[in-house]
């Protein structure tokens, strides 16, 4: 089984420096670009299933990069991590705002919000444990088949973390999740996975 995970293009949040979280953006036309350009590096590619998160950008993102399906299955399990108060604000005022959080969430992601200081956000724990979860159902009902997931940064690093056993502290490690980056792992039947391809990056095993 391969699971192939694709990070949505470039946003109106990403190129003004605006938190996203859950909230919705947009793909900017450098965006739709990146998601048509996807489309034609993975046209040989055939799936047997495509899912995708609910958020506007990765539908918009999914939208070009497999324009010819009609069946994409779209979960809200498989949204950003949520960031409360932090939604739709500038980076600038939340690192002079909230320096320590700030600085959890690029440098210690294992300790971000752990006591609860950004409100409701999750943790990123919490995050990866949705992802497991949500991906383990996808497999689970989709056994030995090629599967699409179209998603975010950081949901996507933390599932990879996962499966690599990378401590969450290093969850923002290279590589660097770009827009429309694309990452394949490799299932056997035992269960276990194996990168093969990581934000466009061969693995050698």
């Amino acid at each position: 089984m391969e699971i192939h995970l694709f990070r949505h293009g470039e946003t109106n949040f990403n190129k003004k420096r605006r938190i996203q979280g859950q909230s919705d953006s947009f793909l900017t036309p450098e965006g739709v670009e990146q998601a048509k350009q996807l489309s034609v590096r993975i046209a040989k590619l055939e799936f047997d299933k495509v899912f995708c998160s609910t958020s506007v950008r990765t539908r918009e993102t999914a939208e070009h990069a497999f324009p010819s399906r009609k069946d994409i299955t779209y979960l809200d399990s498989l949204r950003e991590i949520y960031l409360d108060e932090w939604e739709g604000k500038y980076y600038a005022e939340i690192e002079e705002r909230e320096p320590t959080s700030f600085y959890h969430f690029w440098n210690r992601p294992d300790l971000f919000n752990c006591s609860g200081e950004v409100g409701n956000a999750e943790t990123f724990a919490q995050l990866q444990i949705r992802a497991m979860n949500a991906i383990a159902l996808i497999r689970k009902e989709h056994p030995a088949q090629r599967i699409a997931i179209i998603s975010h940064g950081a949901l996507l690093k933390a599932f990879l973390c996962h499966i690599e056993h990378r401590e969450l502290k290093n969850l923002w490690n290279p590589p660097h999740m770009h827009n429309c980056a694309h990452s394949i792992i490799e299932f056997t039947s035992d269960g276990s996975g194996r990168i093969i391809q990581y934000a466009d990056q061969k693995i050698n095993v």
